[in-house]
């Protein structure tokens, strides 16, 4: 069979710090070449002009949470993969606590079936870790999954590892990467008792980040990372949303060799405190969205390495549910359609640079995860591509938003940037708002 071939030219490309002129061949599902000028050869070369409009690599969106099974009248995988892909996001890696969870090699192999059928972008899943679950845990094949989940803080179900020694056995024997939720569920519970006492269950929304507060997070994470110190482990800390905690991670070495990692979410980059009378519990996050200084930390480790990935953790759910009292309202928002224009839009704020933004959300989660041959403009690797017109403003509304839940804290937002064509291994899946009936996603392979 004759492989498609596609060449996009006149892109200014952002890869590895440098922003560059050129064209790209893709053939197949594969980079080809790239070169500052590349000539169709025959009539049947399909041609993209970028001209005006950045090509990225591909957004890898490291934590997500899709909801199927069991959780489908919140978001399921197909919905949500074809608001990542609208959004510039062409893998991502899904959360274990949906139902049944995935603590089971079969409830794993039951989501990979699912993903196979219906995802518009590649994906994999994260395993998740229980109190008895290690023998599980031993038989998942690195190569083939993202990590290991666990939940240090507050989770569903019985995914909450609260147990030290199976905490020490799990982080001394797994080969895979930890990647880990710290709260401090004491901390947590006790601060939310205090508030209840005084509020019943309709506490004001802006006292989430006290309940859920920075000693909770600092607590947990600081536990986290001794105990990968002492066992030699790999762990990534997920969603930072305290300066405190920022000064817990080191960007004294490559991340390449880093044992020790962390994460940041667009959420706590974009909102503070300040924004919980207007938004209420739509910005309901755990960890909580905190004060403006703590935007600035993670702003700050960020921008110098201590910090090594953005991620969404979208976690959407509906608006009935959202609207409930605080203790019944669940925390989580959708965000994989807006995480990269709400990040251009810090672009364009001069918080960041391009460079910076391919860096933090598509080079360094390949990195961290050992994905292979995605998140780089690269001859050999797989076309996973992203057209940004930097100047074409859009605002979010009712009937552009793709999420199954219909709704984001982004409503209303205009953004300076769009997403203009998106490709996923070769192939052109999403061009102008518009979905092409193109199935091209894999399941993502590790270079473990």
């Amino acid at each position: 069979m004759k492989l498609k071939t596609t060449l996009i030219k006149n892109a200014r490309i952002v890869n590895e710090g440098t922003i560059f002129n050129g064209d790209i061949l893709i053939e197949g599902e594969y980079i080809k070449e790239i070169s500052e000028f590349i000539s169709a050869k025959s009539a049947d070369v399909n041609v993209v002009d970028a001209e005006g409009k950045y090509v990225l690599p591909g957004v890898i969106d490291d934590q997500v949470h899709f909801r199927e099974p069991g959780l489908t009248h919140k978001a399921n995988i197909e919905t949500e993969s074809r608001a990542a892909v609208a959004g510039g996001i062409t893998s991502f890696i899904e959360m274990p606590n949906t139902n049944p969870q995935t603590t089971t090699i079969e409830a794993l192999n039951a989501k990979f079936e699912i993903a196979a059928k219906t995802s518009s972008a590649n994906y994999s899943f994260m395993f998740g870790g229980t109190n008895d679950n290690l023998d599980e845990i031993l038989k998942v094949d690195p190569k083939k999954v993202a990590a290991l989940k666990l939940f240090l803080g507050s989770s569903t179900g019985n995914m909450l590892v609260d147990n030290p020694k199976v905490l020490e056995n799990i982080f001394s024997k797994t080969k895979l990467l930890i990647a880990v939720h710290c709260e401090d569920e004491g901390t947590i519970r006790a601060n939310l008792e205090t508030f209840k006492k005084k509020y019943g269950d309709d506490i004001p929304i802006k006292f989430h980040p006290e309940i859920r507060s920075e000693e909770a997070c600092y607590l947990s994470s600081s536990k986290a990372i001794e105990l990968a110190k002492k066992t030699g482990a790999r762990l990534h800390v997920f969603h930072l949303s305290t300066g405190k905690e920022t000064h817990l991670f080191s960007n004294k070495i490559p991340l390449k060799d880093k044992k020790i990692t962390a994460e940041v979410c667009i959420h706590h980059l974009w909102f503070t405190d300040k924004d919980y009378d207007k938004k209420g519990t739509l910005i309901k996050w755990n960890p909580a969205v905190k004060s403006e200084h703590d935007r600035e930390e993670l702003w700050e480790a960020l921008l110098d390495d201590r910090i090594d990935v953005i991620a969404t953790d979208h976690a959407p759910h509906t608006i009935e549910e959202k609207k409930n009292v605080y203790t019944n309202a669940p925390s989580g928002g959708p965000l994989v359609q807006h995480a990269l224009p709400a990040m251009l839009q810090m672009y364009h704020r001069e918080k960041i640079t391009l460079e910076k933004i391919v860096e933090k959300m598509c080079h360094n989660p390949a990195i961290l995860f050992d994905i292979e041959k995605r998140g780089f403009i690269k001859e050999g690797y797989f076309a996973d591509l992203v057209l940004v017109d930097l100047n074409s403003p859009w605002t979010v509304k009712k009937d552009n938003i793709l999420y199954k839940c219909s709704w984001s804290p982004f409503e209303g937002t205009t953004f300076k940037s769009r997403i203009s064509h998106t490709f996923v291994n070769g192939s052109l899946v999403y061009n102008n708002f518009k979905f092409l009936n193109v199935k091209a996603a894999k399941q993502l392979t590790f270079n473990r």
